[in-house]
């Protein structure tokens, strides 16, 4: 792969911000930290249920949006759903959740649903796998014409989650009904610690390589771009600042200058508080990457 320095004000970087107040609410404090791309949550993630969007809240989002330096915007789903879960009734709720976010996004116009594919809490693999296709053909069937894409994230394999193989992924793209609703989201920190080393040139190159000959990069539409507290291959879910967790400085550096990669959005998921000062330390930081020698 031949680098390219990419010019700063192309960089298509963002980070997860807050929706207090209204959902529109979040391009106001992305913006002000520079962000070229967004992720929302569309209600509170840890609820199930979730008042109606309104006339009014969909008529401000698409205001603040069109108005907005901010294209490229992404949902993440709430963390309760499990589309492979055990428990009927936890199964039940997922998919109504699912299929409410689904509609919350069409209804807003946010192209992309970010969702972690399901843990089979004990099922087994296969039939986790079976079930997470099952649950997504449910709520395309009932979103036809929608034009919001599911999104499967790469996952670390912590506990008995499923995603952190790029066959995984496949599987579930092959399986469903619509394959053409489904798209992918690689997170760095999770990737890493599922055991795929992208800390160095050579093995960033190879990991890249693996995602296109098992996935293909047209079906990828995001980053999420967080360090990894934890080793490589431990399994274990943990964000870190850019740079100062196991995969470091150079495998971002990787990414930021990866031409092909270029017009992805990548977005922060990495811990901060309410000033945003962490948010804008990371995108300094993978500001300077992208054009470090």
């Amino acid at each position: 792969m031949t680098k390219s320095k990419i010019q700063n004000d192309d960089l298509l970087i963002g980070a997860h911000e807050s929706i207090a107040g209204g959902i529109y609410k979040a391009f106001e404090l992305a913006e002000s930290i520079g962000c070229r791309t967004l992720q929302v949550f569309t209600k509170s993630s840890n609820q199930w249920a979730a008042k109606p969007l309104t006339e009014e809240d969909i008529e401000n989002y698409k205001t603040v949006s069109s108005k907005s330096n901010i294209k490229h915007v992404v949902a993440h789903d709430s963390y309760l759903i499990n589309l492979c879960a055990a428990n009927p009734e936890i199964l039940k709720k997922s998919r109504e959740a699912f299929l409410d976010e689904l509609k919350r996004c069409e209804a807003l116009g946010i192209k992309y649903l970010n969702f972690h594919p399901g843990a089979h809490m004990g099922a087994g693999e296969d039939d986790g796998i079976k079930l997470i296709i099952e649950s997504l053909d449910r709520a395309h069937e009932q979103s036809k014409k929608f034009k919001v894409l599911s999104v499967l994230e790469t996952t670390a394999g912590q506990g008995s989650s499923l995603g952190y193989r790029f066959e995984q992924l496949r599987k579930i793209i092959d399986g469903v009904a619509e394959p053409k609703r489904m798209a992918v989201c690689i997170d760095t920190c999770h990737i890493f610690a599922a055991g795929y080393d992208i800390s160095t040139d050579d093995g960033y190159e190879k990991v890249m390589k693996e995602f296109d000959d098992v996935i293909g990069f047209d079906r990828l539409v995001a980053f999420h771009v967080n360090d990894s507290k934890k080793g490589l291959g431990s399994k274990v879910d943990r964000h870190e600042h850019i740079g100062k967790g196991m995969i470091g400085k150079n495998g971002f550096k990787c990414l930021m200058q990866d031409p092909r990669l270029a017009a992805i959005p990548k977005i922060l998921e990495t811990p901060k508080g309410e000033d945003l000062k962490e948010d804008k330390m990371n995108l300094s930081v993978l500001r300077k990457l992208a054009v470090a020698k």
